[in-house]
């Protein structure tokens, strides 16, 4: 499981790089550049000595500019044992710690921050994740998260999907009211669609240049994200939620 998982970020690697503008980088493997990515963190106070929980870390490209770039004491987990020990590997001399877990549940402890960055898409059950996320929040604790906003997929847009069954849209105000629920109130909220719809296309364009067999699935994928969120069907926000 770790070499195929290996093998798939390298047969890819190369396209990532060159679909994004110089700098912006950071061996991530979703829409968020990495000048977003650092832009949120520093909205949900991370600096040196802020204890950060990163869920669905996968191979921690975002986690790791965080930590070098802010400082922290950082804690990925993910379920992929190839993803974590890339993200081990990776994060050399780092103050990075690494961990093999499915979620939910939220690991338990005390944490300044949560992030869950471009994989709220992948939970149907949102109101229990984030009761598990306030959970793990200090009072006054932030969480910081994107959202792929909008009505659940009807039949044929879940057929046309790969991987549909970890697609799950949520409108705009019932993810607010589920926030609400957990004790987490918003305290500032971006709208990403038109960067996101931007850096979608690019990697369509990088992936079928580079890497058209290895990411076949995933230029499907792009270019169904690219058509909803440029009609409006879908909706990608970038929050920080403080705790109660």
């Amino acid at each position: 499981m770790v070499d195929e998982r290996a093998e798939f970020d390298q047969a890819l690697r190369q396209a990532r790089e060159s679909a994004y503008a110089p700098g912006e980088f950071a061996g991530q493997e979703s829409f968020m550049r990495a000048s977003e990515i650092l832009a949120l963190a520093r909205r949900a106070g991370i600096a040196p000595g802020v204890s950060v929980l990163d869920l669905c870390c996968g191979v921690a490209g975002p986690g790791r500019l965080i930590a070098r770039e802010l400082g922290c004491d950082y804690l990925g987990v993910d379920a992929s044992p190839g993803a974590i020990a890339i993200a081990r590997e990776r994060a050399a001399g780092l103050p990075c710690r690494f961990e093999v877990q499915r979620i939910p549940p939220v690991p338990s402890g005390t944490f300044d921050v949560v992030l869950l960055l471009e994989t709220m898409l992948a939970f149907r059950d949102k109101a229990t994740l984030l009761g598990g996320v306030a959970d793990a929040l200090a009072a006054g604790g932030r969480f910081a998260f994107t959202l792929e906003e909008g009505r659940p997929l009807d039949a044929s847009e879940r057929a046309a999907m790969p991987d549909s069954d970890t697609v799950w849209l949520t409108p705009l105000d019932e993810l607010l009211g589920h926030l609400d629920d957990a004790g987490l109130t918003v305290r500032w909220q971006e709208d990403l669609s038109a960067a996101h719809r931007a850096v979608a296309d690019a990697l369509i364009e990088a992936f079928t240049a580079h890497a058209p067999e290895a990411a076949a699935r995933l230029i499907t994928g792009h270019r169904l994200w690219s058509e909803w969120l440029h009609a409006g069907r879908a909706r990608k926000f970038a929050f920080v939620a403080e705790k109660r």
